[in-house]
């Protein structure tokens, strides 16, 4: 444990981070698998609705620095194939 003020003060800043990133990583976690659980459900209406949900919790946590972009961008890519190959 740190004697310094300051790095104490910095020790309860990064556990606040990580707690509010550890957040939003869990939503977009729920959010993917839900997705995929919607595929497997086989219901179009409810797919979209997942997927459309997914891409905004995605691009919302990117957009707060806790993902980046190119990893947001896979993370869609990648459910959206899913998607689309569901409905082939």
């Amino acid at each position: 444990m740190p004697q310094i003020k300051s790095n104490m003060k910095t020790m309860e800043k990064d556990a606040a981070r990580h707690a509010a990133n550890s957040r939003v990583k869990s939503s977009v976690h729920t959010a993917i698998r839900r997705t995929n659980e919607a595929i497997l459900g086989g219901d179009a209406d409810a797919v979209k609705q997942a997927f459309d949900k997914a891409s905004s919790v995605i691009d919302s946590a990117a957009r707060k620095g806790v993902l980046h972009k190119n990893t947001a961008a896979r993370k869609k890519s990648r459910l959206a194939s899913k998607v689309n190959a569901m409905g082939k």
